[in-house]
């Protein structure tokens, strides 16, 4: 084929799955060939008999454009003239002869739902305007910065209500740009993690049965009006995380499912082929070709999109060949570990940290250790890990009526026992309010105003926990129902005292949080420690959270899940010196000041002693005393200690493969740099 443009380096990078910018030469790309313009097609589909493209270009005639295979799997076709815009689908003769018509897997845009026909466009003509956010990012150690994250489904956080005549009445990314930023930013939270934006056909799914890996849904407008969306955020300082889908994909025949005739992107073992639970395909991963497929997704969402990080959705299913299955293929240890999903996953970090300023977050509920431990020592390199054991713990505490939690007591804080094992996010996610689980509001027992108490002050415990920190949309002012895709968030509430207070109270901690090193300078166990974790009795929770090299600008927080007034409250402390109340869940706004009295208390030398009411929880400041020489070089070796673990994470490319090479073969010669030709002067230099 002439003006081949899959060059055999391509080639041989893609089937050896190191292709990292396969998404520049798959798809449909828009080039110029000997003086003419058009669009050129390149096609995976080693099993079809025979591919065309159909298009609004060619009036959707069938065999007028004719792919070519130019090897054993790859098709092409330049198609001259075929601008930017132009709707097309694959149209592919499978092995048993019958036909089928299928979107592009590389498409870079899409028609809105129901329709799916893929749509040519041109990435690079989008003027982007973050430069000083992505300078800022570039080389940035995110585990030392505070990460407060508000997850949200696009298509519900609000809607347009001057579209009556419209169903979905869904604001485009442009104006949500504008509308999530502003509240974002009053709130205080640093990160928006959008829900499934890559397209996918069925709504309920929430957009996690995904057949666009490379392109935005059109439900929310172009992909332009996204990268709007993701610059404007970035323009304000906000950073921007999408869920990420990487374990399966859905049956929809014009989507990956059979696309060639064959089992192409998911297994072809019956055990392993679907997740039986979702309905879904399971990508088979063993392929190299597949798992470049995703590789690549990871690596176009930051390059093309500059996304800060991405959020893999299921991963505990793909390290399990036994998860949500009754019958289950054995690796070849025997056991239930999907060896090929550990290796994707240690390949896929490992290149995008090593080659980016993005993280992929873990969705994980599996009890593997090393989830964010680098790949050269045996982790999969991931950058945070979701909680969901401290997700189930305190969730099933806080449901508990006040008298019966003094018997649930550990569940607050077993989490300590590996809270430094993993580099983790705390979540209360989309999952724990819907599907009858009732919103965060809803778990709380007792009447209006004790949910509102115990609301605060939970919010309180986890903002003082280790870890960053996610809040899925709505329960930062106790949204009283569960969230419903189809519906926009209950905003009127915000005008609701009790409310409003709630959602006063989380922005509070969102500021606090983001102004205190302490409480997100959290990857050691020294920014932790108890003052008192075994007051079963009045379910009181108190501990420090500190730098570890000594107490300054380390805070007390003092937790009651009870309903119950506490005066002359005692708590140890571990200096003295009078410490500053700067947080209270009461909306007084009174500041009190506690002389620390030389008494032991909690094992502590000192003790602060004030009233303590139903469902307070408190923050005092400890008293600043001056850095001995001792804590001062304590400080600097634990600040390289982290920096050093920071770049060893983003420079470890020990599992990133190289690609196999049989005897005697070598990349292709194209590829090599062409040798410089010597100038004369060094010629004739040479030769004298």
């Amino acid at each position: 084929m002439e003006n081949k443009f899959f060059s055999d380096y391509d080639r041989y990078l893609f089937h050896h799955g190191t292709h990292y910018e396969l998404y520049e030469k798959m798809g449909a790309h828009l080039r110029e060939v000997n003086g003419v313009w058009g669009t050129h097609f390149v096609l995976w589909a080693p099993n079809a008999r025979a591919v065309c493209v159909v298009s609004d270009g060619n009036g959707w005639t069938p065999w007028r454009d004719i792919m070519e295979k130019v090897d054993d799997a790859i098709w092409e076709l330049f198609v001259p003239g075929m601008c930017e815009g132009v709707k097309y689908k694959y149209l592919i003769v499978r092995a048993d002869g019958s036909e089928v018509y299928k979107i592009d897997p590389y498409e870079y845009g899409s028609e809105k739902r129901p329709a799916n026909a893929s749509i040519v466009v041109n990435l690079d003509s989008y003027p982007w305007a973050d430069g000083e956010y992505m300078k800022n990012r570039k080389g940035s150690n995110y585990l030392e910065k505070p990460m407060a994250v508000y997850e949200v489904h696009l298509g519900s956080w609000k809607k347009d209500v001057e579209k009556w005549w419209d169903e979905d009445r869904f604001l485009d990314y442009r104006r949500l740009a504008h509308e999530l930023c502003e509240y974002v930013q009053y709130m205080g939270y640093t990160h928006v993690e959008v829900m499934g934006i890559c397209e996918y056909p069925f709504d309920p799914s929430w957009g996690y049965q995904v057949t666009g890996y490379f392109c935005p849904t059109a439900r929310y407008g172009t992909p332009w009006d996204f990268m709007y969306f993701v610059d404007y955020m970035h323009q304000h300082g906000i950073g921007v995380i999408l869920d990420w889908v990487p374990a399966h994909f859905p049956k929809d025949d014009f989507g990956l499912a059979n696309f060639d005739g064959t089992p192409l992107y998911e297994y072809a073992d019956p055990l392993r082929a679907e997740y039986p639970e979702w309905g879904t395909k399971a990508f088979d991963l063993g392929k190299k070709e597949v798992s470049n497929f995703l590789i690549a997704s990871a690596f176009f969402w930051v390059n093309k999109y500059h996304i800060d990080a991405l959020r893999a959705d299921a991963v505990a299913a793909m390290l399990y060949s036994s998860f949500g299955r009754s019958e289950w293929r054995p690796n070849k240890d025997g056991g239930d570990w999907n060896l090929e999903s550990f290796e994707f996953f240690r390949h896929l970090n490992s290149v995008l940290r090593s080659r980016t300023d993005a993280f992929i977050i873990a969705e994980d509920s599996s009890i593997i250790n090393g989830i964010t431990s680098p790949a050269k020592d045996g982790g999969l390199g991931f950058g945070l890990k979701w909680n969901m054991g401290w997700m189930n713990d305190t969730l099933s505490y806080i449901k508990k009526d006040p008298v019966y939690r003094k018997y649930h007591h550990y569940l607050m804080t077993h989490t300590f026992e590996y809270i430094f094992n993993e580099h983790y996010m705390l979540v209360l996610s989309h999952d724990e309010v819907v599907y009858g689980k009732g919103s965060m509001y809803a778990k709380m027992p007792g009447d209006r105003m004790a949910k509102f108490g115990g609301l605060k002050c939970f919010y309180t415990m986890m903002m003082g926990h280790p870890g960053k920190k996610l809040l899925f949309m709505g329960q930062d002012f106790a949204q009283e129902n569960e969230w419903y895709y189809k519906e926009s968030l209950d905003w009127h509430l915000c005008d609701d005292p009790g409310h409003r207070d709630v959602m006063d109270c989380y922005r509070a901690l969102l500021h606090l949080y983001t102004s205190r090193p302490v409480l997100y300078n959290d990857t050691g166990s020294g920014s932790f420690e108890w003052i008192e974790s075994g007051d079963v009795q009045r379910s009181i929770f108190a501990f420090i959270r500190r730098n570890p090299w000594n107490y300054n600008d380390g805070l007390v927080f003092v937790c009651n899940m009870t309903p119950v007034n506490y005066p002359n409250y005692g708590v140890g402390v571990p200096v003295s010196g009078k410490y500053k109340r700067i947080f209270s869940t009461y909306p007084d706004g009174s500041l009190m000041e506690v002389e620390a009295e030389e008494t032991l208390c909690n094992g502590r030398p000192y003790r602060c002693t004030f009233d303590l009411r139903p469902f307070e929880a408190i923050i005092l400041e400890i008293p600043y005393h001056e850095s001995t020489e001792e804590e001062l070089k304590k400080q600097k070796k634990e600040l390289t200690r982290v920096r050093k673990a920071f770049r060893e994470a983003t420079n470890d490319t020990s599992h990133v493969p190289v690609p196999p090479q049989a005897e005697g073969e070598n990349p292709p010669a194209a590829t090599k740099k062409p040798a410089k030709k010597p100038s004369a002067k060094k010629t004739a230099a040479k030769k004298s």
